[in-house]
């Protein structure tokens, strides 16, 4: 074992991972205290909402790891101009996007709203999260392209910091919002809201110590590095932005099967499982920098020893993840069954049982998926996170619904999973040596 590579290893990952739950934690508390406040109709309306956060979401990822991503290659290459371009373009590409999604906050939150599937029941709590997640989406984009540069700028623990300075403020900002001050759903998206802020905040001693980065800055764009953010960063993209549409599909699915109390049940579990996912995430990126350091410096044994590790952990955490689950589902569900209703707590622990069985597949899905992104096989990354998030999981969702009801909805994320492995397995050992490429594209 090359110890030396493995405390890299554990110490970006663990680093990373503790900052990924933060994150996910963010919907997490929401989903805590929107239930013992709001009831089952706040929790349907916070899990239709969860899918634009979703998106806003795997839009900074794409760019803030696409981009990372390439400026760790290239600093490792000693290409300090070209790494200093990478950056300042991930800037600018967050700057569009931020007005397209504040433009949308302003003009299109009814027709958002009915399109995911809010009801006359919820769909005023619904329009005020999409309405207040969209005017802030600057703050989301931006704080997940500088968590991600910031990663890969050799300050891991700057990022985490960040991130669970960012969760533990809106922990206790939804509660004050909640309950001492009574704003209701606003309170809680607002709380939301304002933890990528001070998240950033805790970013600017680094951006400090690294001025460099935002000297030369002009207003010149290149689209050919846009392109390069958006290849390399497609993976964490539709990772993300898959996760969103699958919990609409899901909403829509379970609407028509158990109406509004069966999706508030599968709100419990799918926030359950984000944290579950986000620890994967955690793993995947934690490892990301390494991968494009070794990839970037051409150090074969290297790339493979991180790959090695990364998929030993996945595999650990995931069977430890269900086993969690098969011993504490009934507590982990009232948790959040905030009037004790019976039929959302049947649902519930009966579907985080059979959905977090893919819990035992995923992390190796997406350590793949990540690793090839990180070493310019993108494409092949890019479809096992379209396999995963949309070609597959559609049609599973649909089918097994039609054939076992919840229970199919509950499987169709194991049965996704396990057809997607072996495309995963056939990327990764086409070839007993995964060459590194002789030059690195600037």
């Amino acid at each position: 074992m090359n110890k030396s590579v493995f405390q890299t290893f554990f110490r970006y990952v663990s680093l990373n991972i503790m900052g990924m739950m933060a994150i996910s934690i963010y919907i997490l508390a929401d989903t805590f205290f929107i239930a013992k406040s709001l009831g089952p109709l706040g929790l349907t309306a916070l899990n239709f909402s969860i899918s634009i956060y979703s998106i806003l979401h795997g839009v900074g990822l794409m760019v803030g790891i696409g981009g990372a991503t390439r400026f760790a290659i290239l600093k490792s290459a000693g290409k300090m101009k070209e790494s200093r371009d990478i950056f300042q373009h991930g800037l600018k590409i967050g700057l569009m996007f931020s007005f397209f999604f504040m433009v949308a906050g302003i003009l299109f939150t009814d027709q958002i709203a009915v399109l995911l599937g809010a009801d006359s029941e919820t769909f005023a709590m619904t329009k005020t999260y999409l309405g207040t997640i969209l005017l802030f989406s600057p703050f989301f984009l931006f704080n997940n392209i500088l968590l991600a540069f910031v990663r890969n700028d050799h300050n891991p623990k700057g990022a985490m910091t960040a991130m669970i300075a960012g969760s533990l403020s809106n922990i206790i900002l939804d509660y004050i919002f909640m309950f001492p001050l009574g704003m209701g759903i606003f309170g809680a998206v607002f709380a939301t809201s304002l933890a990528p802020v001070i998240s950033m905040l805790f970013l600017v001693p680094h951006f400090r110590r690294r001025k460099e980065l935002f000297e030369g800055f002009t207003s010149r764009f290149s689209w050919k590095m846009m392109m390069d953010h958006f290849t390399l960063g497609a993976s964490s993209f539709v990772v993300e932005v898959s996760s969103g549409l699958v919990l609409m599909i899901f909403n829509l699915v379970i609407l028509k099967l158990e109406g509004n109390l069966g999706v508030a049940a599968y709100g419990i579990v799918a926030n359950l499982a984000l944290v579950c996912l986000a620890i994967f995430t955690g793993l995947s990126q934690g490892m990301q920098p390494l991968v494009s350091k070794y990839y970037g410096q051409k150090k074969e044994k290297q790339l493979k020893e991180v790959l090695k590790y990364g998929l030993y952990s996945a595999a650990l955490i995931g069977g430890i993840l269900y086993i969690t689950a098969l011993l504490f589902s009934v507590p982990m569900v009232a948790l959040f069954n905030g009037e004790d209703n019976e039929k959302i707590a049947v649902l519930a622990e009966r579907g985080l049982v059979l959905y977090f069985s893919g819990l035992l597949i995923a992390g190796v899905n997406i350590i793949i998926s990540t690793y090839l992104s990180a070493v310019e096989r993108a494409a092949q990354g890019f479809l096992l996170s379209l396999l995963r998030g949309v070609f597959v999981m559609v049609p599973m969702v649909m089918i097994l619904a039609e054939l076992f009801k919840m229970d199919g909805v509950w499987m169709s994320f194991l049965a996704t999973e396990v057809l997607v492995i072996g495309c995963s397995l056939y990327f990764i050992g086409k070839e007993k040596s995964l060459p590194v490429k002789k030059s690195i594209p600037a």
